[in-house]
Protein backbone atom coordinates (compact mmCIF):
# COMPACT_ATOMS: atom_id res chain seq x y z
CA UNK A 1 0.00 0.00 0.00
CA UNK A 2 1.29 3.69 -0.71
CA UNK A 3 -0.76 4.90 1.82
CA UNK A 4 -1.21 4.10 5.46
CA UNK A 5 -2.01 4.88 8.47
CA UNK A 6 0.60 3.42 9.96
CA UNK A 7 4.70 5.00 10.44
CA UNK A 8 6.22 6.90 12.47
CA UNK A 9 5.99 10.46 11.01
CA UNK A 10 10.12 10.67 11.35
CA UNK A 11 11.52 7.43 10.35
CA UNK A 12 12.36 8.60 6.56
CA UNK A 13 14.00 11.56 7.35
CA UNK A 14 17.95 11.41 7.08
CA UNK A 15 20.79 12.76 9.64
CA UNK A 16 21.88 15.43 7.76
CA UNK A 17 22.07 18.97 8.41
CA UNK A 18 19.98 22.13 7.61
CA UNK A 19 22.00 21.39 3.62
CA UNK A 20 21.63 17.97 4.48
CA UNK A 21 19.90 16.71 1.35
CA UNK A 22 21.61 13.48 1.78
CA UNK A 23 19.27 11.82 -1.68
CA UNK A 24 20.28 12.06 -5.27
CA UNK A 25 17.08 13.92 -5.55
CA UNK A 26 17.80 16.61 -3.09
CA UNK A 27 21.05 17.02 -3.84
CA UNK A 28 20.14 18.83 -7.03
CA UNK A 29 16.74 20.61 -5.72
CA UNK A 30 16.13 24.01 -3.44
CA UNK A 31 15.86 21.94 -0.60
CA UNK A 32 17.83 23.04 2.82
CA UNK A 33 16.63 20.99 5.74
CA UNK A 34 16.77 17.19 4.76
CA UNK A 35 13.84 16.72 7.28
CA UNK A 36 11.76 18.66 4.25
CA UNK A 37 12.32 15.18 2.24
CA UNK A 38 10.28 11.63 2.67
CA UNK A 39 7.33 10.10 2.89
CA UNK A 40 4.04 12.61 3.47
CA UNK A 41 3.14 12.30 6.99
CA UNK A 42 -0.23 13.47 8.72
CA UNK A 43 -2.74 13.35 10.76
CA UNK A 44 -4.97 10.93 8.81
CA UNK A 45 -2.12 8.93 7.41
CA UNK A 46 1.05 8.68 5.21
CA UNK A 47 1.76 8.98 1.60
CA UNK A 48 4.63 7.42 0.39
CA UNK A 49 6.94 9.71 -1.82
CA UNK A 50 7.20 6.94 -4.39
CA UNK A 51 3.24 7.32 -4.71
CA UNK A 52 2.38 8.16 -8.38
CA UNK A 53 -1.03 9.97 -6.97
CA UNK A 54 -2.74 7.37 -9.41
CA UNK A 55 -6.42 7.21 -8.50
CA UNK A 56 -9.65 6.23 -9.91
CA UNK A 57 -12.28 5.95 -7.07
CA UNK A 58 -13.40 8.93 -5.40
CA UNK A 59 -13.11 7.07 -2.21
CA UNK A 60 -9.65 6.33 -3.03
CA UNK A 61 -8.72 10.31 -3.54
CA UNK A 62 -10.92 11.33 -0.77
CA UNK A 63 -8.06 9.30 1.39
CA UNK A 64 -6.00 10.85 -0.28
CA UNK A 65 -6.68 14.23 0.16
CA UNK A 66 -7.06 13.44 3.81
CA UNK A 67 -3.64 13.13 4.04
CA UNK A 68 -2.49 15.82 2.25
CA UNK A 69 -4.97 18.32 4.07
CA UNK A 70 -3.87 20.49 6.74
CA UNK A 71 -1.69 23.25 5.43
CA UNK A 72 -4.69 25.19 3.91
CA UNK A 73 -6.85 24.16 6.75
CA UNK A 74 -5.22 25.22 9.65
CA UNK A 75 -3.38 28.55 8.28
CA UNK A 76 -7.37 29.84 7.30
CA UNK A 77 -8.54 28.46 10.49
CA UNK A 78 -5.88 30.01 12.58
CA UNK A 79 -6.65 33.22 10.57
CA UNK A 80 -9.78 33.55 12.97
CA UNK A 81 -7.90 33.65 15.65
CA UNK A 82 -8.59 35.51 19.33
CA UNK A 83 -8.04 39.11 17.19
CA UNK A 84 -10.28 37.85 14.26
CA UNK A 85 -13.27 36.91 16.74
CA UNK A 86 -12.79 40.33 18.28
CA UNK A 87 -12.71 42.45 14.98
CA UNK A 88 -15.76 39.95 13.97
CA UNK A 89 -17.47 40.56 17.38
CA UNK A 90 -16.83 43.88 16.59
CA UNK A 91 -18.41 44.54 13.68
CA UNK A 92 -21.52 42.66 14.21
CA UNK A 93 -22.28 44.40 17.61
CA UNK A 94 -21.46 48.09 16.18
CA UNK A 95 -22.68 47.95 12.76
CA UNK A 96 -24.86 44.36 12.14
CA UNK A 97 -24.61 43.04 9.58
CA UNK A 98 -23.80 45.95 7.45
CA UNK A 99 -19.93 44.64 6.53
CA UNK A 100 -20.72 41.25 5.63
CA UNK A 101 -19.91 42.39 2.15
CA UNK A 102 -15.96 42.78 3.39
CA UNK A 103 -15.56 39.16 3.75
CA UNK A 104 -16.99 37.88 0.40
CA UNK A 105 -14.57 40.40 -1.23
CA UNK A 106 -11.95 38.86 0.55
CA UNK A 107 -12.35 35.47 -1.13
CA UNK A 108 -10.35 35.80 -3.91
CA UNK A 109 -7.83 37.98 -2.15
CA UNK A 110 -7.43 34.65 0.07
CA UNK A 111 -7.26 31.92 -2.39
CA UNK A 112 -5.16 34.17 -4.79
CA UNK A 113 -2.64 34.90 -2.07
CA UNK A 114 -2.31 31.57 -0.49
CA UNK A 115 -2.56 29.58 -3.65
CA UNK A 116 0.69 31.13 -4.81
CA UNK A 117 2.40 30.81 -1.41
CA UNK A 118 1.72 26.74 -1.62
CA UNK A 119 3.26 26.93 -5.44
CA UNK A 120 5.65 28.31 -4.09
CA UNK A 121 6.45 26.08 -1.06
CA UNK A 122 5.51 22.76 -3.04
CA UNK A 123 7.50 23.47 -6.51
CA UNK A 124 10.78 24.89 -4.31
CA UNK A 125 10.57 23.26 -0.62
CA UNK A 126 11.91 26.13 0.85
CA UNK A 127 10.10 28.96 2.86
CA UNK A 128 9.01 32.04 1.84
CA UNK A 129 11.28 33.62 3.85
CA UNK A 130 14.87 31.94 2.17
CA UNK A 131 13.33 32.66 -1.06
CA UNK A 132 13.30 36.27 -1.13
CA UNK A 133 16.79 36.04 0.72
CA UNK A 134 18.09 33.91 -1.75
CA UNK A 135 16.58 35.82 -5.11
CA UNK A 136 16.78 39.47 -3.70
CA UNK A 137 19.77 39.77 -1.52
CA UNK A 138 19.73 40.39 2.50
CA UNK A 139 18.38 44.05 2.00
CA UNK A 140 15.32 42.79 0.57
CA UNK A 141 15.14 39.83 2.96
CA UNK A 142 15.24 41.79 5.87
CA UNK A 143 12.89 44.46 4.35
CA UNK A 144 10.25 41.75 3.83
CA UNK A 145 11.22 39.97 7.62
CA UNK A 146 11.46 42.82 9.54
CA UNK A 147 8.53 44.03 10.52
CA UNK A 148 6.64 40.43 10.33
CA UNK A 149 8.60 39.50 13.47
CA UNK A 150 7.67 42.53 15.47
CA UNK A 151 3.96 41.92 14.21
CA UNK A 152 3.24 38.17 14.57
CA UNK A 153 5.02 38.70 18.65
CA UNK A 154 2.37 41.24 18.97
CA UNK A 155 -0.29 39.17 17.76
CA UNK A 156 0.71 36.22 20.11
CA UNK A 157 -0.13 38.39 22.50
CA UNK A 158 -3.36 38.99 21.57
CA UNK A 159 -3.93 35.40 21.23
CA UNK A 160 -3.19 35.50 25.38
CA UNK A 161 -5.28 38.22 25.73
CA UNK A 162 -7.90 35.93 24.36
CA UNK A 163 -6.97 32.85 26.15
CA UNK A 164 -7.06 35.15 29.71
CA UNK A 165 -10.87 36.74 28.47
CA UNK A 166 -11.91 33.54 27.33
CA UNK A 167 -11.11 31.62 30.70
CA UNK A 168 -12.08 34.58 32.66
CA UNK A 169 -15.75 33.68 31.43
CA UNK A 170 -15.67 30.43 33.27
CA UNK A 171 -14.23 31.90 36.40
CA UNK A 172 -10.06 31.14 35.69
CA UNK A 173 -7.70 34.20 36.67
CA UNK A 174 -5.43 35.00 34.00
CA UNK A 175 -2.26 34.44 36.58
CA UNK A 176 -3.39 30.17 35.86
CA UNK A 177 -4.81 30.75 32.30
CA UNK A 178 -1.73 32.25 30.09
CA UNK A 179 1.14 30.56 31.82
CA UNK A 180 -0.85 27.41 31.32
CA UNK A 181 -1.99 28.25 27.45
CA UNK A 182 1.92 28.90 27.03
CA UNK A 183 3.63 25.27 28.42
CA UNK A 184 0.41 23.57 26.66
CA UNK A 185 1.46 24.94 23.52
CA UNK A 186 4.79 24.03 23.68
CA UNK A 187 4.75 20.58 24.43
CA UNK A 188 2.19 20.12 21.85
CA UNK A 189 5.05 21.11 19.40
CA UNK A 190 8.06 20.18 20.97
CA UNK A 191 7.92 16.40 20.82
CA UNK A 192 9.85 15.94 17.55
CA UNK A 193 6.73 14.09 15.89
CA UNK A 194 4.64 16.27 12.74
CA UNK A 195 1.90 14.23 13.07
CA UNK A 196 0.95 14.37 16.77
CA UNK A 197 1.25 18.32 16.53
CA UNK A 198 -1.49 17.77 13.09
CA UNK A 199 -3.63 15.84 14.99
CA UNK A 200 -3.92 18.60 18.17
CA UNK A 201 -4.58 21.27 15.43
CA UNK A 202 -7.38 19.09 13.73
CA UNK A 203 -8.88 18.48 16.90
CA UNK A 204 -8.96 22.23 18.35
CA UNK A 205 -10.61 22.60 14.49
CA UNK A 206 -13.38 20.50 15.22
CA UNK A 207 -14.32 22.57 18.06
CA UNK A 208 -14.99 25.26 15.18
CA UNK A 209 -18.52 23.50 14.84
CA UNK A 210 -20.27 25.31 17.74
CA UNK A 211 -20.34 28.25 15.45
CA UNK A 212 -23.58 26.57 13.86
CA UNK A 213 -25.63 26.65 17.32
CA UNK A 214 -23.87 29.53 18.97
CA UNK A 215 -25.42 32.14 15.33
CA UNK A 216 -28.92 29.80 15.66
CA UNK A 217 -28.99 30.24 19.14
CA UNK A 218 -29.11 34.07 18.52
CA UNK A 219 -31.90 33.57 16.72
CA UNK A 220 -31.14 35.27 13.50
CA UNK A 221 -34.42 36.64 10.89
CA UNK A 222 -34.33 35.38 8.05
CA UNK A 223 -32.73 36.63 5.21
CA UNK A 224 -30.86 39.52 7.74
CA UNK A 225 -27.38 38.05 6.57
CA UNK A 226 -27.78 38.47 2.59
CA UNK A 227 -28.49 42.27 3.90
CA UNK A 228 -25.04 42.66 4.47
CA UNK A 229 -24.22 41.32 1.27
CA UNK A 230 -24.45 44.56 -0.43
CA UNK A 231 -21.11 47.04 -0.22
CA UNK A 232 -22.65 49.64 1.98
CA UNK A 233 -20.67 52.70 5.03
CA UNK A 234 -23.17 52.69 7.90
CA UNK A 235 -23.34 56.23 9.08
CA UNK A 236 -21.09 57.40 6.38
CA UNK A 237 -17.46 56.74 5.72
CA UNK A 238 -15.64 57.85 8.89
CA UNK A 239 -11.77 57.04 10.07
CA UNK A 240 -13.17 54.89 12.92
CA UNK A 241 -15.43 52.93 10.17
CA UNK A 242 -12.80 52.17 7.53
CA UNK A 243 -10.15 51.47 10.56
CA UNK A 244 -12.44 48.71 11.88
CA UNK A 245 -12.98 47.81 7.34
CA UNK A 246 -8.61 47.80 7.51
CA UNK A 247 -8.85 45.69 10.65
CA UNK A 248 -10.86 42.74 9.31
CA UNK A 249 -8.74 42.91 5.97
CA UNK A 250 -5.50 42.68 8.18
CA UNK A 251 -7.13 39.90 10.32
CA UNK A 252 -8.82 38.06 7.46
CA UNK A 253 -5.73 38.24 4.93
CA UNK A 254 -2.46 38.63 7.73
CA UNK A 255 0.97 38.97 6.58
CA UNK A 256 1.79 35.60 9.09
CA UNK A 257 -0.14 33.39 6.38
CA UNK A 258 2.14 33.66 3.35
CA UNK A 259 5.20 32.57 5.34
CA UNK A 260 3.32 29.72 7.50
CA UNK A 261 1.54 27.72 4.60
CA UNK A 262 4.51 27.80 2.33
CA UNK A 263 6.78 26.41 5.09
CA UNK A 264 3.99 24.34 6.59
CA UNK A 265 3.61 22.72 3.25
CA UNK A 266 7.29 22.00 2.71
CA UNK A 267 7.48 20.33 6.06
CA UNK A 268 4.56 18.14 5.61
CA UNK A 269 6.63 17.70 1.80
CA UNK A 270 4.27 18.19 -0.35
CA UNK A 271 5.11 18.36 -4.02
CA UNK A 272 3.66 19.37 -7.49
CA UNK A 273 2.46 16.08 -7.64
CA UNK A 274 -0.02 16.71 -5.21
CA UNK A 275 -0.98 20.29 -6.14
CA UNK A 276 -4.53 19.55 -6.64
CA UNK A 277 -5.20 17.88 -3.76
CA UNK A 278 -3.31 20.71 -1.88
CA UNK A 279 -5.40 23.67 -3.34
CA UNK A 280 -9.10 21.55 -2.41
CA UNK A 281 -7.43 21.51 1.45
CA UNK A 282 -6.96 25.48 0.81
CA UNK A 283 -10.51 26.09 -0.80
CA UNK A 284 -11.89 23.71 2.29
CA UNK A 285 -9.93 25.80 4.66
CA UNK A 286 -11.44 29.09 3.01
CA UNK A 287 -15.31 28.03 3.72
CA UNK A 288 -14.58 27.57 7.00
CA UNK A 289 -12.96 30.43 8.32
CA UNK A 290 -15.68 32.21 5.96
CA UNK A 291 -18.74 30.42 7.62
CA UNK A 292 -16.67 30.98 11.22
CA UNK A 293 -16.08 34.82 10.23
CA UNK A 294 -19.71 35.59 9.25
CA UNK A 295 -21.43 33.56 12.23
CA UNK A 296 -19.35 35.11 15.20
CA UNK A 297 -20.66 38.42 13.26
CA UNK A 298 -24.32 37.36 13.24
CA UNK A 299 -24.23 36.03 16.62
CA UNK A 300 -22.93 39.58 17.71
CA UNK A 301 -25.15 41.48 15.34
CA UNK A 302 -28.64 39.41 16.63
CA UNK A 303 -27.12 38.79 20.43
CA UNK A 304 -26.90 42.62 20.95
CA UNK A 305 -29.70 44.31 18.53
CA UNK A 306 -32.07 46.13 20.45
CA UNK A 307 -30.09 46.49 23.44
CA UNK A 308 -28.75 48.82 25.46
CA UNK A 309 -25.04 47.32 24.43
CA UNK A 310 -25.74 47.06 20.63
CA UNK A 311 -23.02 49.77 19.08
CA UNK A 312 -21.00 49.91 22.46
CA UNK A 313 -18.06 47.05 21.32
CA UNK A 314 -15.04 46.96 24.23
CA UNK A 315 -13.49 43.74 24.05
CA UNK A 316 -14.10 39.89 23.21
CA UNK A 317 -15.02 39.01 26.89
CA UNK A 318 -17.31 41.46 27.12
CA UNK A 319 -19.37 40.20 24.27
CA UNK A 320 -19.21 36.26 25.68
CA UNK A 321 -20.58 38.57 29.21
CA UNK A 322 -23.20 40.72 27.08
CA UNK A 323 -24.52 37.50 25.14
CA UNK A 324 -24.65 35.82 28.18
CA UNK A 325 -27.27 38.35 29.83
CA UNK A 326 -29.03 39.14 26.69
CA UNK A 327 -29.05 36.07 24.61
CA UNK A 328 -28.53 33.06 27.24
CA UNK A 329 -25.83 31.90 29.38
CA UNK A 330 -25.41 29.06 27.03
CA UNK A 331 -24.73 31.22 24.15
CA UNK A 332 -21.86 33.51 26.13
CA UNK A 333 -20.66 29.79 26.89
CA UNK A 334 -20.55 29.10 23.35
CA UNK A 335 -18.64 32.13 22.63
CA UNK A 336 -15.78 31.63 24.94
CA UNK A 337 -15.36 28.27 24.25
CA UNK A 338 -14.84 29.74 20.31
CA UNK A 339 -12.48 32.51 21.47
CA UNK A 340 -10.56 30.08 23.41
CA UNK A 341 -10.37 27.49 20.56
CA UNK A 342 -9.23 30.30 18.14
CA UNK A 343 -6.79 32.02 20.72
CA UNK A 344 -4.99 28.94 20.92
CA UNK A 345 -5.21 27.78 16.93
CA UNK A 346 -3.74 31.24 16.39
CA UNK A 347 -0.80 30.97 18.81
CA UNK A 348 0.60 27.70 17.48
CA UNK A 349 0.43 28.84 14.04
CA UNK A 350 1.32 32.52 14.04
CA UNK A 351 4.28 31.44 16.69
CA UNK A 352 5.26 28.55 14.05
CA UNK A 353 5.24 31.27 11.13
CA UNK A 354 8.03 33.51 12.97
CA UNK A 355 10.01 30.34 13.92
CA UNK A 356 9.81 28.84 10.56
CA UNK A 357 10.57 32.18 8.83
CA UNK A 358 13.78 32.30 12.01
CA UNK A 359 15.11 29.41 10.76
CA UNK A 360 14.95 30.17 7.01
CA UNK A 361 16.40 33.38 7.62
CA UNK A 362 19.32 31.67 9.82
CA UNK A 363 19.50 28.57 7.36
CA UNK A 364 19.38 26.45 10.45
CA UNK A 365 16.94 23.55 11.15
CA UNK A 366 13.32 24.24 11.92
CA UNK A 367 10.94 21.39 11.18
CA UNK A 368 8.66 19.50 13.39
CA UNK A 369 9.76 16.24 12.74
CA UNK A 370 13.19 17.71 14.13
CA UNK A 371 13.64 16.80 18.15
CA UNK A 372 14.65 19.68 20.31
CA UNK A 373 17.83 18.52 20.24
CA UNK A 374 18.59 18.17 16.96
CA UNK A 375 16.74 21.52 16.52
CA UNK A 376 17.45 23.62 19.26
CA UNK A 377 17.12 27.08 17.68
CA UNK A 378 13.65 25.96 15.90
CA UNK A 379 12.38 25.17 19.42
CA UNK A 380 14.13 27.58 21.82
CA UNK A 381 12.68 30.34 19.55
CA UNK A 382 9.05 29.35 19.84
CA UNK A 383 9.56 28.91 23.41
CA UNK A 384 10.93 32.14 23.59
CA UNK A 385 8.07 33.98 21.89
CA UNK A 386 5.75 32.29 24.05
CA UNK A 387 7.22 33.40 27.62
CA UNK A 388 7.86 36.85 25.86
CA UNK A 389 4.60 36.99 24.35
CA UNK A 390 2.64 35.86 27.84
CA UNK A 391 4.57 38.41 29.85
CA UNK A 392 3.17 41.81 27.69
CA UNK A 393 -0.07 39.75 27.96
CA UNK A 394 -0.19 40.71 31.37
CA UNK A 395 -0.11 44.61 30.66
CA UNK A 396 -3.14 46.79 32.17
CA UNK A 397 -6.39 45.71 30.48
CA UNK A 398 -6.55 49.62 28.36
CA UNK A 399 -3.25 48.58 27.19
CA UNK A 400 -4.61 45.86 25.76
CA UNK A 401 -7.54 46.78 24.49
CA UNK A 402 -5.91 49.10 22.32
CA UNK A 403 -3.35 46.36 21.20
CA UNK A 404 -5.75 44.16 19.58
CA UNK A 405 -7.21 46.92 17.38
CA UNK A 406 -4.05 47.83 16.38
CA UNK A 407 -2.37 44.28 15.61
CA UNK A 408 -5.29 43.52 12.98
CA UNK A 409 -5.06 47.24 11.33
CA UNK A 410 -1.59 47.20 11.23
CA UNK A 411 -1.52 43.40 9.41
CA UNK A 412 -4.04 45.15 6.85
CA UNK A 413 -1.84 48.29 6.00
CA UNK A 414 1.70 46.09 5.43
CA UNK A 415 0.01 43.31 3.25
CA UNK A 416 0.72 44.88 0.44
CA UNK A 417 3.86 44.99 0.87
CA UNK A 418 4.36 41.22 1.68
CA UNK A 419 2.07 40.40 -1.23
CA UNK A 420 4.28 42.33 -3.82
CA UNK A 421 7.18 40.29 -3.05
CA UNK A 422 4.76 36.98 -3.21
CA UNK A 423 3.67 38.19 -6.90
CA UNK A 424 7.70 38.49 -7.79
CA UNK A 425 8.82 35.25 -6.59
CA UNK A 426 5.73 33.17 -8.61
CA UNK A 427 6.93 35.25 -11.91
CA UNK A 428 10.44 34.08 -11.33
CA UNK A 429 10.80 31.23 -13.90
CA UNK A 430 14.09 30.03 -12.86
CA UNK A 431 12.12 28.97 -9.40
CA UNK A 432 8.96 28.08 -10.66
CA UNK A 433 9.65 27.43 -15.00
CA UNK A 434 6.41 25.99 -15.75
CA UNK A 435 4.59 27.17 -12.39
CA UNK A 436 4.97 30.77 -12.39
CA UNK A 437 1.73 33.20 -13.36
CA UNK A 438 0.09 33.29 -15.99
CA UNK A 439 -0.83 37.09 -17.22
CA UNK A 440 -4.46 36.80 -15.78
CA UNK A 441 -2.99 35.66 -12.39
CA UNK A 442 -0.83 38.85 -12.32
CA UNK A 443 -3.13 41.12 -13.28
CA UNK A 444 -5.77 39.22 -10.49
CA UNK A 445 -2.76 40.02 -7.92
CA UNK A 446 -1.94 43.23 -9.13
CA UNK A 447 -5.56 43.92 -8.74
CA UNK A 448 -5.51 43.03 -5.18
CA UNK A 449 -2.03 44.68 -4.03
CA UNK A 450 -3.49 48.12 -5.50
CA UNK A 451 -7.30 47.69 -3.60
CA UNK A 452 -5.36 47.01 -0.29
CA UNK A 453 -2.97 49.94 -1.34
CA UNK A 454 -6.62 51.79 -2.00
CA UNK A 455 -7.85 51.09 1.55
CA UNK A 456 -5.07 52.72 2.83
CA UNK A 457 -5.02 55.33 1.47
CA UNK A 458 -8.59 55.83 2.08
CA UNK A 459 -7.88 55.85 6.13
CA UNK A 460 -4.75 58.00 5.08
CA UNK A 461 -7.12 60.76 4.41
CA UNK A 462 -9.52 59.62 6.45
CA UNK A 463 -6.84 60.36 9.27
CA UNK A 464 -5.92 63.57 8.44
CA UNK A 465 -9.04 65.15 7.08
CA UNK A 466 -12.12 63.86 9.45
CA UNK A 467 -14.15 66.32 7.92
CA UNK A 468 -14.29 65.52 4.08
CA UNK A 469 -17.40 63.71 2.85
CA UNK A 470 -18.49 60.06 2.04
CA UNK A 471 -19.02 62.06 -1.38
CA UNK A 472 -15.30 62.65 -2.18
CA UNK A 473 -14.24 59.67 -0.65
CA UNK A 474 -16.39 57.36 -3.40
CA UNK A 475 -14.80 59.78 -5.89
CA UNK A 476 -11.25 59.07 -4.85
CA UNK A 477 -11.98 55.86 -4.43
CA UNK A 478 -13.50 55.46 -8.20
CA UNK A 479 -10.46 57.58 -9.75
CA UNK A 480 -8.31 55.03 -7.96
CA UNK A 481 -9.81 51.89 -9.11
CA UNK A 482 -9.88 53.60 -13.05
CA UNK A 483 -5.72 54.06 -12.50
CA UNK A 484 -6.24 50.56 -11.50
CA UNK A 485 -8.05 48.90 -14.31
CA UNK A 486 -5.80 50.84 -16.82
CA UNK A 487 -2.33 49.38 -15.13
CA UNK A 488 -3.94 46.12 -15.40
CA UNK A 489 -4.63 46.93 -18.95
CA UNK A 490 -0.77 47.50 -19.77
CA UNK A 491 -0.05 44.43 -17.60
CA UNK A 492 -1.90 42.50 -19.71
CA UNK A 493 -0.66 43.76 -22.92
CA UNK A 494 2.94 43.69 -21.51
CA UNK A 495 2.32 39.80 -20.78
CA UNK A 496 0.63 38.84 -24.31
CA UNK A 497 2.60 35.85 -25.43
CA UNK A 498 4.04 35.00 -22.38
CA UNK A 499 1.61 33.82 -20.29
CA UNK A 500 3.73 30.35 -19.06
CA UNK A 501 6.58 28.85 -19.13
CA UNK A 502 5.53 27.18 -22.93
CA UNK A 503 5.98 29.68 -25.02
CA UNK A 504 7.47 27.34 -27.53
CA UNK A 505 4.99 24.78 -27.80
CA UNK A 506 2.04 27.42 -28.65
CA UNK A 507 1.52 25.97 -31.89
CA UNK A 508 0.42 22.95 -30.46
CA UNK A 509 -3.44 21.65 -29.91
CA UNK A 510 -4.79 22.60 -26.81
CA UNK A 511 -5.19 19.23 -25.55
CA UNK A 512 -1.59 18.77 -26.46
CA UNK A 513 -0.57 21.77 -24.91
CA UNK A 514 -2.06 20.82 -21.69
CA UNK A 515 -0.44 16.97 -21.95
CA UNK A 516 2.63 18.78 -22.15
CA UNK A 517 2.17 21.32 -19.39
CA UNK A 518 1.15 18.92 -17.43
CA UNK A 519 3.89 16.37 -18.00
CA UNK A 520 6.44 19.54 -17.32
CA UNK A 521 4.72 20.65 -14.21
CA UNK A 522 4.75 16.71 -12.76
CA UNK A 523 8.59 16.60 -12.66
CA UNK A 524 9.48 19.99 -12.05
CA UNK A 525 11.37 20.94 -9.10
CA UNK A 526 13.19 24.09 -8.42
CA UNK A 527 17.29 23.86 -8.89
CA UNK A 528 19.46 23.92 -6.12
CA UNK A 529 18.88 27.90 -5.17
CA UNK A 530 22.86 28.54 -5.20
CA UNK A 531 23.14 27.76 -8.62
CA UNK A 532 20.29 30.34 -10.02
CA UNK A 533 21.68 33.77 -11.42
CA UNK A 534 19.60 35.94 -9.14
CA UNK A 535 16.99 38.46 -11.06
CA UNK A 536 18.16 42.03 -12.34
CA UNK A 537 16.26 44.74 -9.50
CA UNK A 538 15.52 47.27 -11.66
CA UNK A 539 16.00 51.66 -10.65
CA UNK A 540 12.35 51.63 -11.35
CA UNK A 541 11.15 48.60 -9.34
CA UNK A 542 13.62 49.09 -6.62
CA UNK A 543 11.77 52.61 -6.29
CA UNK A 544 8.79 51.63 -6.32
CA UNK A 545 9.53 49.23 -3.12
CA UNK A 546 11.08 51.77 -1.47
CA UNK A 547 8.08 54.35 -2.24
CA UNK A 548 5.58 51.55 -0.85
CA UNK A 549 7.56 50.85 1.89
CA UNK A 550 7.95 54.43 3.12
CA UNK A 551 4.05 55.28 2.44
CA UNK A 552 3.30 51.98 4.54
CA UNK A 553 5.19 53.12 7.36
CA UNK A 554 3.41 56.72 7.30
CA UNK A 555 0.05 54.67 7.10
CA UNK A 556 1.01 52.61 9.83
CA UNK A 557 2.08 55.44 11.86
CA UNK A 558 -1.53 56.98 11.36
CA UNK A 559 -2.76 53.81 12.75
CA UNK A 560 -1.03 54.04 15.83
CA UNK A 561 -2.65 57.57 15.74
CA UNK A 562 -6.12 56.92 15.28
CA UNK A 563 -5.91 54.13 17.83
CA UNK A 564 -4.94 56.85 20.12
CA UNK A 565 -7.61 58.73 19.38
CA UNK A 566 -10.34 56.22 19.46
CA UNK A 567 -9.01 55.34 22.87
CA UNK A 568 -9.06 59.21 23.89
CA UNK A 569 -12.26 59.95 22.23
CA UNK A 570 -10.88 62.31 20.00
CA UNK A 571 -12.10 60.41 17.08
CA UNK A 572 -14.61 60.58 14.95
Amino acid sequence: MSISSSGRPGRDTPPGGISGATTSSSMSSAVLDSAHVGDIVGALGTISGEDTGQRRRWWQRLRLLLVIMGPGLIVMVGDNDAGGVATYAQAGQNYGMALVWTLVLLIPVLYVNQEMVLRLGAVSGVGHARLIFERFGRFWGWFSVGDLFLLNALTIVTEFIGVSLALSFFGIPKSISVPFAAVALFVVVAGGSFRRWERFLFALIAVNVVVIPLVLLAHPPIGAIGDGLMPQFPGGVNSTLLLLIVAIVGTTVAPWQLFFQQSNVVDKRITPRWMGYARADLRIGIAVVMIGAVALMGAAAFGFAGTSDAGNFTDAGAVAAGLSTHVSHTVGMLFAILLLDASLVGANAVALATTYTLGDTLKRRHSLHWTITQAPLFYLGYAGLLVVSAAVAFAPDHVLGLLTLAVQALAGVLLPSATVFLVLLCNDKPVLGPWVNTARQNVIAATIVWCLVLLSLTLTAATFFPDLSSRTYEIGLATGVGFGLVGGILITLSRRGNDDHHEAIGGLARAERQAVIARDRASWRTPALATLQRPVMSPLRRAGLLTLRGYLIIAAALIVVKIVQTATGAGS
